[in-house]
This record gives structure tokens, C-alpha cells and sequence, in this order.
């Protein structure tokens, strides 16, 4: 009997890009479990399958981590998950974030040459279900790390930035603490993203990666206050620090009422739900006011997830009031799909003027107004300009306030000589993440501002090159 003829491979151009099984709004609007499912094994054979595989590929320049995006895509469409998942791991350490909350449509995705006559290769998709692949299945290896060199490295934050640093470093042979002033590790990894979009069993697993790896961690340890970075260097035996404290620090508009109760920064609201686990009370400990009728300002990623944790926590309305349209809001299109889906109420064009309260000094109408776009402002997106005699209200009882963060002003105001700008940045080289002070680098938000995970674990890589040369050479 001859051979059975192989079955031809189709032309990735003729393979639509393969949908994320996901819950339907109805059911996940109601509970904290994550969105979407995953690809499964067959999924993601077909869709690695759409891969042209470019001599020159675009994607890989798209990646602030420059991951080898064809490599381990190959290997995925050979079936080959877990070498696919430690082909990622060579050049970023959290995949099972990243594949998560990067937004790969503006990164690695959107030079795809597939864009070009449709939707590109799913990246984003395919990282996570490998990394879910090796972690799932128990195949996580710890690889070996360089010899020890002697030296001391302190990691200030264990957000994306540190973690990166961290895990670099001490795979090339450092010796390298994290101190996390929270008591849970993960920066706004924990704090910031709803269970529904990240997974704090996944966050949590990254993190034991990176101190099986040998780093150690220290929570409960508020830099600036329990210890200076001076103390670390002169008086710890320290030889080099990374600062990765992130954009804390919340924004405010400055109107009428703002300080009335229920008024909330996003900060706060969800670091209450996510790292103190408000949903659950009072089986947690820490409350949070499950309003009834809530209003979110802002248009980012935050905002999306405060409005689905404000629907999850039993909310009967909630608004997301944005002064600018759809088309120029910061947030993913998945999220603002997804807050859709689940019924949240987008007020677009429309901006807060002030707060009303009743006799008990509570939240209970946001005056608005309605808003037309202007000429273009600094940030290329054209600036909202008020209607005048249309304002409105909205009945309320929670508002959360997601306009923004300032950088984490803690630990520049207890380091003398760490230069920081005008809005208390640190400043930093970009390539090498120097700082004014020596033997102290800085990367992610607390330099750039409020940015994406994987744009602060780009510096964090960058950052922990720049800190192996210093340790070695001495050279500043």
C-alpha cells in the first residue's frame, strides 16, 4: 500500500484568526472568575498556523522585550508548548502577564504582516496559553544561573519593572533582595488589575518563578521609611539599587465636591477589591461601598476595570463619563469591548463639572457637561471644548476618579541627589536607566509616568544590562 500523501498546510492567509472562548456577559458580569478562557491546544496549533514566519519580522521590533516571536510561535505550531513556553522565557520572565494585559494590538501585533489583508497573527493569545501550558501541566524549569559574583543588588518595588530586574540579575550570578512595601508582592500587578483580567494565583506564580530563580523578597518594607536608599548602600552592603516604585500617586480634577464621601481614587478602590479582596467581605476584612448607581471618570485601562469591578459588586448602573469620544480613549479595545458587553453606560463627550452631596456630606449627583472636539493638543489627540448650556446630572452614589497618576514621591524625597522633573519623576538615561545618584538606576512608571506592564519590564531589561556592566567595571 503506498504512503499516505501528507495533507497539504493551508495558506495562513486563508485561516481566520481564531476567537478566545470566553464567559458570556451575563454570567461573568456577576462574578470575579477571569474573562476569557484560553485557546485550547487545537486553537493554537491553528492559529501559530497563520504564521508566514517573515525573514525580517516586524514583531519582534514591536516588543519592548524583543521576545522571538516566530520561534516560539513555530514551536507552538509544531505542538511543542512547553519548549515554545521557555523560548519566551529566554527574553521575558512573566509571560502569563504579558500575554495577559500587554496591548500587543499596539506592539507586536499591528506590524503583523497578516494586518495588512486582515487580522494579524494573535501573539498576545498564543504567549498566554503557553505560558498557562508549562505552569498548568508542572513543567516549569528553574534554569541555572551564572556563578555568584559577590555583589549586592536592592530591588525597590516588585511591580513588572523589579520583578524584570530582579530575575535578570540574578540569573547572572547577584545576589538581589525585592522590597515591597505591600504586603503581598506584584506592585500593580496585585493591586491595580481585577481577578477577572489577571489572575492573582497567576501573578503570585510569577513571582515564586523569579525567587526560584534565587532572589530573595522582603514585603512589609516601605523604603523611605522603614530603610533610605542611603542606609541600603552605606549601611546594608548594598553595591547597586533599582528603584521600580511606580505611579501611586493619584490625580484629582480640583472641582467643586470632590472631597465628598464616596468618591473614591481608583487607586483606592481597587486596591481595596483586588489586593484586599473587598468582594469577598467579610470573609476578607476590608469593606468597600457596593454602590448602586456609580459613575467612573476617565477613559484608560483603569477606568475600564474600576466600572467592571463597580458591576461585579453589585452596582444596578454604572457610567463611564470620558471627555473625549471612543475613538480617543487610552484603553484597550478588548476592555472597552468587554466593559460593553457587560452593560456599563459610556457618557462620551462629557466632563465633570462638580459634586453634589446631601445633608450627610455623601455623593449623591455628578454635574456634567457636554463637550465638542477642538484643534489637536500636546498629546496629538484634539482637545475637548465645553457646550455651552449643556449640562446635566447623573444620580449617583459612588464615583471613582481615574484621570491619572503622579509619580510615587516616597522615595525621591527621602534621597538626596536623585534629580527629579517638574511632575517628580525620576529622572533616568532611557537605555540604561541611570539616575543622578550613583550606583542607583531607576525604570517603569516612576520614571516615564503611568505607562503599560511591558513598557516598564523593557526598562527593567535594559536597566539590569546597564546594572551587570556597573557591578563588573565600577565604571559610572
Amino acid at each position: 500500500m503506498a504512503d499516505a500523501k501528507p495533507t497539504p498546510r493551508p495558506k495562513p492567509f486563508s485561516i481566520p484568526r481564531q476567537p478566545m472562548p470566553e464567559q458570556p456577559p451575563e454570567v461573568r458580569r456577576s462574578n470575579f472568575r477571569e474573562v476569557p478562557f484560553g485557546l485550547t491546544p487545537d486553537l493554537a496549533i491553528l492559529e501559530a498556523t497563520r504564521c508566514i514566519q517573515c525573514k525580517n519580522p516586524a514583531c519582534v521590533k514591536g516588543c519592548p522585550v524583543n521576545i522571538k516571536i516566530p520561534e516560539f510561535i513555530d514551536l507552538v505550531r509544531q505542538g511543542k508548548f512547553v519548549e515554545a513556553a521557555r523560548k519566551i522565557k529566554e527574553d521575558n520572565t512573566l509571560p502569563a502577564v504579558c500575554g495577559r494585559v500587554c496591548p500587543q494590538e499596539e506592539q507586536c501585533e499591528m506590524p503583523c504582516v497578516l494586518s495588512k489583508r486582515g487580522e494579524p497573527v494573535a501573539i498576545g493569545r498564543l504567549e498566554r496559553f503557553v505560558a498557562d501550558f508549562e505552569r498548568v501541566t508542572g513543567n516549569v524549569v528553574v534554569p541555572g544561573v551564572d556563578p555568584p559574583t559577590g555583589k549586592r543588588v536592592a530591588v525597590v518595588g516588585s511591580g513588572p519593572a523589579g520583578l524584570t530586574v530582579a530575575g535578570d540579575l540574578v540569573q547572572k550570578g547577584h545576589d538581589v533582595t525585592i522590597f515591597e512595601a505591600l504586603h503581598k508582592p506584584g506592585g500593580v500587578l496585585m493591586y491595580g488589575i481585577p481577578e477577572f483580567r489577571l489572575p492573582k494565583d497567576i501573578v503570585q506564580a510569577e513571582v515564586d518563578y523569579i525567587c526560584s530563580l534565587g532572589a530573595r523578597l522582603e514585603c512589609d518594607v516601605v523604603i523611605g521609611k522603614t530603610i533610605t536608599i542611603d542606609e541600603l548602600l552605606e549601611e546594608e552592603g548594598f553595591h547597586a539599587c533599582f528603584i521600580g516604585t511606580g505611579a501611586g500617586l493619584p490625580y484629582f480634577m480640583n472641582i467643586p465636591g470632590e472631597n465628598l464621601i464616596g468618591i473614591y481614587s481608583a487607586n483606592e478602590y481597587l486596591t481595596r477589591s483586588n489586593l484586599m479582596k473587598a468582594y469577598l467581605f467579610p470573609e476578607a476584612d476590608t469593606p468597600l461601598y457596593r454602590g448602586k448607581h456609580v459613575a467612573v471618570v476617565g477613559g484608560g485601562n483603569v477606568a475600564m476595570d474600576a466600572a467592571r469591578t463597580a458591576l461585579r459588586m453589585g452596582a444596578e448602573k454604572v457610567y463611564v463619563v470620558y471627555r473625549r469620544s471612543k475613538k480617543e480613549m487610552p484603553a484597550r479595545i478588548e476592555e472597552i469591548h468587554h466593559a460593553e458587553e457587560e452593560g456599563i453606560e459610556f457618557h462620551l463627550l462629557t466632563n465633570p463639572v462638580r459634586f453634589l452631596g446631601n445633608d450627610e456630606a455623601w455623593v449623591t449627583e455628578i454635574e456634567c457637561q457636554k463637550m465638542e472636539l477642538g484643534e489637536p493638543d500636546a498629546s496629538g489627540r484634539r482637545r475637548p471644548v465645553p457646550v455651552k448650556g449643556s449640562e446635566f446630572r447623573l444620580p449617583v452614589d459612588t464615583v471613582v476618579m481615574s484621570i491619572g497618576n503622579g509619580a510615587n514621591p516616597l522615595v525621591p524625597a527621602t534621597t538626596p541627589g536623585l534629580d527629579t522633573n517638574k511632575w517628580g519623576n525620576i529622572l533616568a538615561d532611557q537605555e540604561t536607566g541611570k539616575t543622578s545618584k550613583k550606583g542607583v538606576f531607576a525604570g517603569g512608571d516612576i520614571v516615564i509616568g503611568a505607562a503599560t506592564v511591558i513598557l516598564a519590564m523593557g526598562a527593567g531589561r535594559k536597566a539590569a544590562d546597564a546594572m551587570h556592566e556597573y557591578l563588573k567595571t565600577g565604571v559610572w
